[in-house]
């Protein structure tokens, strides 16, 4: 029997934007780990009034709350009196120096050297790290280097993941300011968003990779069933697919967890991502100008020259954003994942697992010890936990967890803390994380936000994951799942459109859909239950409606 108890004291609140259910012992000790480290170093500086982010899981199930600065543990349902706060603000001294923290980073962005340093030397010396470990040959290392390569990814991957949530502090930021000016000027959040579509290079380098597989292959006439004879076609037809595979094939593609498959471990998705890649992908850039100019002719003149200033940061700021997790999150995850197989299988050879993929549900120091011969668990209880962990991806978690505790108002902070708090709550909301208010409506909820500007019908491929659909997708019918992870980009050109019940306007769904020009209705509650697979389904991006048409 679940039972879905608070993990903590306060005001817990499920978040399935990534994590849907069902999580691996060794995501939720990173996860739980890496994101209350990051921010507790990091808020200080930004000058976010709260000590950090508290994730926990309950049945398999992503939960967070917002620790605050004063007596976290202690939790209140009723904020302390508005003079009382006030008096705190100006002398307790962490939020004297939050409050000074605040009003610096407000007016000397520090996102611009962040973003400089991630191009020029982060990002260069995690592909390096990342390709040094892809290179090792796993089946050839004795049981020993396996456990030393084991222990040295977990390390590499303890600090990616803390260091992806740490530039989240300098990309999401300035797209949130921008949000939050667009607010006070009475602009439309979706319309704002849609003017940094084009700002995402990174999001297309995979379409061109694979559309450069195509014109060499092209040129040869050949028709390929199997990526073996793609690489047959040609020798510049082999070096394109080979250096497709050396940056993609070790990167998770259809999830955030460790039991979702890298791109090399399905070569027919890979083999139809090549063969229905689109030659004239519309232009995102396009779009966005567009955008831009109408969101000016909305504005007051005076305000052209901040929405301008705010607008450019947020759109060098957005290539960091979708740059970011392919590279310090699903790619070392998914060198991880084909360590830990590597590993299952040979456990399996010892008769120590029933299944390779069994390995899944070790924790950390379960897996050391396995690694070093000193594992006390029997095949019989690892399959029971393999069967325990499948059966909470089936349950329905409750949307929140604990008592209610209410935010101090706004008005009662220094200027510069009340405008760090309404952006951190901003960039929630856009993002579709901890928002999970009841469908009110007689019906399923089939309406969210809408990407794009054309209409389009098609066959409903549903999934509550997008490893499941993909077994069955064919290119142009309409994926519809719970939500995507940044690594889609690599498979997304198949879709004909898209559909999830997770994320909102800034979510990753949302950007890659307008950075591949693909119709999209992001956060559509009720899409997995109402739509069957098989079904015929119309997607009006313009109203953010999908239709059950036959």
């Amino acid at each position: 029997m679940a039972e879905f108890v608070p993990p903590g004291p306060g005001f817990w609140q499920l978040d399935r934007s990534h994590f849907t259910g069902g999580t691996t012992p060794l995501m939720r000790w990173l996860l739980c780990d890496s994101v209350e480290s990051a921010y507790f170093k990091q808020w200080p500086l930004l000058g976010i009034p709260a000590e950090t982010l508290s994730v926990a899981f309950v049945e398999g199930f992503m939960y967070t709350r917002l620790r605050p600065l004063v007596r976290p543990d202690h939790p209140s349902s009723k904020p302390p009196p508005t003079w009382l706060l006030k008096a705190i603000c100006r002398v307790h001294p962490e939020f004297r120096r939050r409050a000074r923290a605040a009003e610096k980073m407000l007016t000397q962005s520090p996102s611009p050297a962040v973003i400089a340093e991630w191009h020029g030397r982060i990002r260069p010396a995690l592909v390096e790290k990342n390709l040094a470990f892809q290179d090792a040959d796993l089946a050839t290392l004795s049981q020993d280097e396996l456990s030393i390569h084991l222990e040295n990814l977990l390390t590499h991957l303890r600090w990616t993941f803390e260091e992806h949530f740490r530039l989240h502090g300098y990309d999401l930021g300035p797209i949130g300011q921008l949000l939050l000016a667009g607010q006070d000027w009475g602009l439309n959040r979706v319309d704002l968003l849609a003017a940094l579509a084009g700002a995402s290079p990174s999001t297309l380098v995979p379409w061109q990779s694979l559309l450069r597989i195509k014109e060499s292959l092209d040129k040869t006439g050949a028709q390929p069933s199997s990526l073996a004879e793609v690489a047959q076609a040609s020798p510049e037809t082999a070096k394109e697919l080979q250096d497709y595979l050396r940056f993609r094939g070790a990167v998770l593609f259809a999830g955030y967890d460790l039991d979702s498959p890298t791109l090399g471990e399905s070569p027919g998705v890979i083999l139809a991502s090549i063969l229905n890649v689109s030659k004239n992908l519309p232009s995102a850039t396009a779009v966005g100008e567009a955008a831009e100019a109408s969101l000016r002719a909305q504005l007051a003149t005076p305000n052209h020259a901040d929405f301008d200033r705010l607008l450019s940061a947020a759109r060098e700021a957005m290539d960091l954003r979708d740059d970011n997790g392919p590279i310090t999150a699903e790619w070392p995850c998914g060198l991880l994942r084909l360590t830990m197989l590597e590993f299952g299988r040979r456990l399996v050879i010892a008769g120590l697992l029933h299944d390779a993929t069994h390995i899944f549900e070790l924790d950390r120091s379960e897996l050391l010890a396995a690694a070093a011969h000193q594992s006390p668990l029997r095949a019989d209880q690892v399959a029971q936990r393999a069967a325990h962990r499948a059966q909470q991806k089936t349950l329905l978690p409750p949307a929140t967890l604990g008592s209610p505790e209410t935010p101090p108002p706004l008005d009662a902070l220094p200027k510069s803390l009340a405008t760090s708090v309404s952006l951190v709550q901003t960039v929630i909301s856009a993002m579709g994380m901890g928002d999970h208010q009841e469908n009110t409506e007689p019906g399923p909820s089939l309406t969210g936000t809408g990407i794009g500007n054309k209409t389009v019908t098609g066959v409903a491929r549903v999934a509550e994951s997008a490893e499941e659909a993909f077994d069955r997708l064919l290119p142009g019918e309409i994926l519809v799942t719970r939500t995507t992870s940044p690594a889609y980009n690599m498979v997304l050109t198949l879709v004909g459109g898209l559909v999830t019940t997770e994320g909102g306007p800034m979510s990753h769904a949302a950007v890659l859909s307008r950075e591949l020009s693909i119709s999209a209705v992001i956060g559509a509650a009720d899409a997995l239950t109402s739509i069957n697979d098989g079904d015929i389904i119309e997607i009006n991006p313009v109203t953010g409606e999908v239709t059950v048409t036959g």
